[in-house]
């Protein structure tokens, strides 16, 4: 069966019968419109008075699932789209949060941006080749701007903590944690300095315990396992060797599946089960062969080991979660064990100090000295489990970027200063190029502004008047004037302290323009035939 284009040609039918294709202008419109949606969704939760959305899945769900949060990541995990160009968005906020931690909203925003201004190009017959080629020379001259205006304080310790504190403030500054920044601030500059290097955000555990305030909150140092341990066992222990197992310790009990066994008395069924018990024993004694003073397992522990390691004056502690014993592993220097036959091959954790102590209103075991002495641990307080789970995310957010900013020690102006700073380099490019592709690096630079116009639009200020005063001052020599969100006028961003790293913010943007320029070189979208269920009787 044929069909007819556009001036009545016929055309052949090529797809199943129940597959769709939408070709040219109604392909690019359809990109358009998913991406833009998508983007538009999370602008409001930009910059430093940023909104929060409520995500209440569908249905019904056991537990508390709703989640309060305006991390541009968290909202675009949890939404399902059908939209092809609104999966790219998704994927690259994913990618953001991944690679860096935090600018997952002004990736979406500013990819969103760019298509937008795309769109308008596109109605005026520019072709999205010539689009795409000025884009590229936009975003070489806009990353070449950027990090020509940062600066780099590392060879200053005194200098560079300063400027992780300022990173950390001004990346606290739009998460819920605003009110307390200086408080978390510290936390987190505090633990990430304790890695010395390290971006192995292993080392610093996040704890949530309901009750208190935020600002109760507190570093500890070494690693909380929040555990009971065994009865009758010793509730200190100094100079740990720690032995961390995945192993089953309940073969006291008779586990003979899908088979019957029978015996003629009772004492038959007492010999079956003192077979087991030495079974058991003489595990337990393989695992006290390695001269260890503390037992940690994935497993459960039944009662006849937790006995025997009793009597021993092991401490045993059981059903430490799989994330648990991986964390253990890696601040105390141990292997996992599975089995314990030869001792010389198997190495031990270390620590100086085990002990029980009350947090809130739970018993916890705190390990001190462990081998890696970058390891420690924020204990999160909070009034609900909503406000902890949004800390936890914020806190996350501002360990990652400082992480990054160790890594890569270059930090620039926050608020619309870098965006400022690299749209004024793209428009005195669009002066010096000829041609449809000065329209392309124009719209470029118009996008790039609508970031701090949307940080003011969301503030609840005139968006246009603080963006053209913005403007302004960075044409007459003020390179450091950004936003500054509390007085609503334009501030020395340097002055205020609102900083943010080189890494964080040029990742944002090449990752939005790639994405802007992937979505707009779409021009046909296949939508393939479901699979129809087989009627006959199946396989």
């Amino acid at each position: 069966m044929a069909e007819m284009d556009a001036i009545g040609n016929m055309m052949p039918h090529v797809f199943k019968h129940d597959a769709q294709e939408d070709k040219g202008e109604n392909a690019r419109l359809s990109s358009f419109v998913g991406a833009i949606a998508v983007a538009d969704l999370v602008k409001s939760t930009l910059g430093p008075k940023g909104m929060d959305k409520i995500l209440q899945p569908i249905g019904n769900t056991k537990g508390n699932s709703v989640t309060v949060t305006n991390d541009g990541a968290t909202i675009l995990k949890s939404i399902h789209v059908d939209n092809p160009a609104a999966k790219i968005l998704i994927d690259i906020s994913k990618t953001q949060d991944a690679e860096v931690g935090d600018g997952t909203t002004t990736v979406a925003v500013f990819c969103g941006e760019l298509l937008r201004e795309a769109e308008k190009l596109v109605e005026q017959r520019i072709h999205p080749q010539v689009i795409i080629q000025g884009w590229r020379k936009a975003v070489k001259v806009a990353r070449e701007a950027l990090e020509a205006s940062s600066r780099d304080n590392a060879a200053d310790v005194e200098k560079f903590k300063e400027d992780l504190m300022n990173i950390a403030r001004t990346t606290l500054s739009s998460k819920l944690l605003t009110y307390e920044k200086e408080h978390f601030a510290q936390l987190a500059v505090d633990a990430v300095l304790r890695l010395k290097g390290s971006a192995n955000l292993d080392y610093i555990q996040i704890l949530k315990k309901l009750g208190g305030s935020l600002r109760d909150s507190f570093l500890e140092e070494g690693f909380i396992l929040a555990k009971q341990i065994g009865v009758g066992q010793p509730k200190r222990i100094e100079n740990a060797k720690i032995m961390i197992a995945n192993t089953p310790m309940d073969t006291d009990k008779i586990k003979i599946y899908g088979s019957r066994v029978r015996v003629e008395s009772m004492t038959k069924v007492a010999e079956i089960e003192e077979a087991e018990k030495d079974k058991m024993r003489e595990k337990v004694d393989n695992i006290l062969k390695h001269g260890i003073n503390v037992f940690i397992n994935r497993q459960l522990i039944y009662n006849f080991p937790e006995q025997l390691f009793a009597e021993a004056g092991v401490m045993a502690i059981e059903h430490a979660d799989f994330e648990g014993i991986e964390r253990l592993a890696a601040v105390t220097g141990g292997d996992i064990v599975s089995t314990f036959d030869n001792p010389e091959l198997v190495t031990l954790g270390t620590c100086k100090l085990i002990e029980e102590i009350m947090l809130g209103e739970d018993k916890v075991l705190r390990f001190q000295g462990c081998a890696a002495g970058e390891a420690c641990c924020i204990v999160l307080r909070g009034a609900s489990s909503h406000m902890l789970d949004e800390a936890e995310r914020s806190l996350h957010d501002a360990l990652c970027v400082l992480t990054q900013t160790v890594k890569d020690t270059r930090i620039i102006s926050g608020g619309g200063c870098g965006e400022m700073t690299m749209s004024k380099a793209v428009d005195e490019l669009a002066a010096t190029v000829s041609g449809k592709q000065a329209l392309a690096i124009e719209a470029f630079a118009r996008a790039l502004r609508q970031l701090p116009s949307v940080v003011a639009e969301n503030a609840g200020y005139d968006a246009a008047e603080l963006v053209s005063q913005l403007k302004a001052a960075h044409y007459t020599g003020q390179v450091r004037a950004g936003l500054d969100m509390n007085s609503g006028t334009i501030g020395d961003m340097e002055a205020l302290g609102i900083t943010e790293s080189l890494k964080v913010k040029r990742a944002a943007i090449l990752s939005a323009a790639e994405a802007a320029e992937m979505i707009l070189r779409v021009d046909d979208i296949i939508r393939c035939a479901p699979r129809k269920r087989d009627d006959g009787h199946g396989h």
